[in-house]
């Protein structure tokens, strides 16, 4: 059996807010294989936007323990978690983030830049996935360019082109109409059965749940329920 991508033990954040205490996460358990398509869902202040950014080692917990691929993220330095972050996680945020003054190939291909990809080898990786999205005629378009649908398309394409471990989706759906939504979903859906990409959402939005394999429910900090499905969502 193969072991988690992800793991985490008891873990908990506090945040301070002036006098105040707030307990985002309260002994948080969750545990990711390879190959799953997760939805994290609750209400606002359930804390899965805390533990995304734990999981993608842009935060820190206050207790408990996270790793990745069998490593304790409390043993690594920042140079570490950002080589980490670069090399290892892969995100697609509800704002695309994608760089304005470049293009949907030079976004794409970014990670790989910094990781010292020869330039022969990043165009042909960027190009194949830019095809297998539908955006090969949309290559050397800027962002202003792109619909809406499409800037998210290509920050699907530079999350996976430098092949992570897992790809971290915050609220991905928000700011597309439904039938935008479902084509986003249904690439997702494709790339992780395809490609075996592991995908981890926390989403408020229904569509992305009817798509998921796995539903893990928090509650105040905590997970409530944990729903597989062995079936193939339709």
């Amino acid at each position: 059996m193969s072991a988690p991508i992800v793991e985490l033990s008891g873990v908990t954040r506090v945040y301070t807010q002036g006098a105040v205490e707030v307990r985002a996460l309260r002994g948080l358990d969750l545990a990711l294989m390879p190959g799953e398509f997760t939805a994290l869902v609750g209400p606002s202040g359930s804390g899965k936007t805390t533990a995304l950014n734990l999981v993608g080692a842009l935060d820190r917990p206050t207790g408990g323990r996270v790793s990745i691929e069998g490593v304790d993220l409390s043993d690594l330095t920042e140079k570490e978690l950002s080589a980490l972050r670069r090399d290892r996680i892969g995100f697609v945020f509800q704002s695309y983030n994608l760089i304005p003054v470049l293009t949907a190939f030079e976004n794409a291909e970014a990670v790989l830049a910094l990781q010292g990809v020869a330039p022969a080898a990043r165009k042909e990786r960027v190009m194949a996935l830019l095809d297998e999205l539908g955006l090969a005629d949309m290559a050397h378009r800027t962002p202003d360019a792109l619909s809406g649908g499409q800037q998210q398309r290509v920050a699907v394409a530079r999350a996976i082109a430098s092949d992570p471990a897992i790809v971290l989706a915050d609220e991905p759906t928000a700011n597309l109409d439904s039938e935008t939504a479902e084509r986003l979903l249904d690439v997702m859906r494709r790339l992780n059965r395809e490609r075996g990409v592991t995908f981890l959402f926390s989403t408020h939005d229904p569509r992305v749940v009817a798509h998921a394999r796995r539903v893990v429910e928090m509650v105040d900090g905590r997970v409530s329920t944990d729903t597989r499905r062995d079936a193939e969502p339709g």
